[in-house]
């Protein structure tokens, strides 16, 4: 099989263990809370994307791992782990709080579906071996970053779920 065939089904394998464990563990555990803690939650997991710099480091990747991707993906992480640091520090200051979450969120999906892009203009996928100690990114942490991403930004535009009110409960 060949290095971008292994790449491809690592990146759907991993988007679908992702998606198995997340609607099973924790999506369930995240609605359970009210969500300024859900999205709290979140952000401290995307707070660790300032790790995406790693793509610029020799040695760590290989030398012919395509430039165009390497320093988009370092720096579009970069910003997107400070801005969700942000909303950590603005969690006191509600509206500051939901406006860097907005803005890590969009920021941050924005650079994952652009990675993607220049990745596959690249031929990335051809040369994963180049990605080195960094493969386990795109593979492992990248798509638990998408799901992630697109259920803050889902619950950032619907209406919060109404709590149930003692003594109205319906008998089924």
């Amino acid at each position: 099989m060949s290095a971008e065939n292994i790449f491809n089904v690592h990146l759907v394998l991993g988007y679908v263990v992702w998606l198995l464990c997340f609607g099973t563990y924790v999506l369930p555990w995240l609605r359970s809370m009210d969500r300024v803690a859900a999205q709290r939650i979140i952000a401290t997991l995307h707070s660790f994307r300032f790790f995406g710099l790693v793509f610029l480091l020799p040695g760590v990747v290989g030398h012919n791992l395509p430039g165009s991707f390497a320093a988009f993906a370092a720096y579009g992480d970069l910003a997107t782990g400070i801005l969700a640091m942000l909303a950590l520090l603005a969690v006191r200051i509600r509206p500051l709080f939901w406006l860097f979450i907005a803005a890590f969120n969009v920021v941050g999906m924005a650079d994952l579906v652009l990675d993607y892009y220049q990745a596959t203009r690249a031929g990335l996928p051809a040369l994963a071996g180049e990605l080195g100690a960094t493969y386990a990114i795109p593979i492992l942490y990248v798509p638990l970053l998408m799901i992630t991403h697109v259920v803050a930004l889902y619950w950032l535009v619907s209406p919060r779920p109404k709590a149930a009110v003692p003594g109205n409960a319906v008998a089924s």
